[in-house]
């Protein structure tokens, strides 16, 4: 069974009731029509550039590759048995591209560690 979380680009001052209703959202299917958040953009590649996605192979943390990128979020479906170093890595670049994470396992909504050190 794999481990899942998602990276959210929310407005400033977002909640984790605004990640919640985000998530809800994009499993409904209604995903507006934008550009990708530029902090999106740039987790995707940070995180892809580490632990590659494309083309899908053994010995990459991913369960499901290539990852869900959408204009405001990323879905990463991670291997039960992935190094906790590629957990602390989603982390740190989540926080230096101000992103939530969200924890569908338990609908947890962390914010970036960026935001709590303010």
């Amino acid at each position: 069974m794999s481990f899942d979380l998602s990276v959210w680009a929310l407005h400033d001052g977002a909640t984790p009731e605004d990640v919640r209703a985000a998530v809800r959202r994009c499993r409904e299917g209604q995903h507006a029509e934008r550009y990708p958040d530029p902090r999106v953009v740039g987790f995707y590649r940070a995180v892809t550039a580490s632990y590659p996605d494309r083309p899908a192979h053994q010995g990459t943390p991913w369960e499901v590759s290539p990852l869900h990128a959408a204009a405001d979020h990323v879905a990463l479906s991670l291997v039960p048995t992935c190094d906790d170093q590629v957990l602390l890595d989603i982390e740190r670049l989540a926080g230096e591209y101000d992103l939530m994470l969200f924890d569908p396992q338990d609908g947890s909504v962390y914010p970036p560690p960026s935001r709590v050190a303010r």
